[in-house]
């Protein structure tokens, strides 16, 4: 008489049945003792891997991109037409976050909070009407003295300006490669 038992397969994750009873080659008794050792020791074996298995499995996932997606294609040309705008209007004064003119006027968040201008709509309203030695580049900025001499920016501009400074700011400054103007 056969009897089948059901054994679980760690590679394959399910289970196997095997006949116990199959006329095998005599075995010395050594033998016999060196398979049942084996078979312990890859049970063993495939049991703490399939302990293992939920907690890698779960950290995988949690870290997939597909859980986490890496920022938006939107935000990704935002943060690039933000820093050519930088580049073409604000780079003269403040290379890397910094401020030639004025020392104390940096863009660094320090410096922002200290001096009021650490939100994006206080970015906005200097960008657009200038503050101190910091010129205005909005369309309808006044008085005419304090506002840039060079090309105006339309709102939507100084809004994307004022977006990624505050972003830049946030981040301490990080290099941006903007791949051109």
């Amino acid at each position: 008489m056969a009897v089948l038992c059901m054994m679980p397969s760690c590679l394959s994750k399910s289970c196997s049945l095997k006949l116990l009873s199959q006329p095998t080659k005599k075995r010395n008794m050594y033998e016999g003792d060196m398979n049942l050792f084996n078979q312990k020791e890859n049970k063993l074996a495939c049991e703490l891997k399939l302990l293992l298995a939920p907690p890698l499995l779960t950290a995988l996932i949690v870290l997939s991109p597909i859980v986490n997606p890496p920022v938006s294609v939107g935000q990704t040309i935002d943060v690039q037409k933000g820093a050519a705008l930088f580049n073409r209007a604000c780079i003269g004064c403040h290379y890397a976050g910094g401020n030639i003119i004025q020392p104390g006027a940096t863009l660094f968040l320090k410096d922002l909070q200290r001096n009021g201008v650490d939100t994006e709509e206080e970015i906005y309203r200097v960008t657009y009407s200038g503050k101190g030695r910091m010129p205005g580049f909005g369309q309808n900025c006044t008085p005419r003295g304090q506002c840039t001499f060079g090309p105006r920016l339309p709102d939507d501009e100084i809004k994307l300006l004022a977006e990624f400074v505050k972003s830049q700011a946030d981040q301490g400054w990080p290099n941006i490669e903007n791949g051109g103007d």
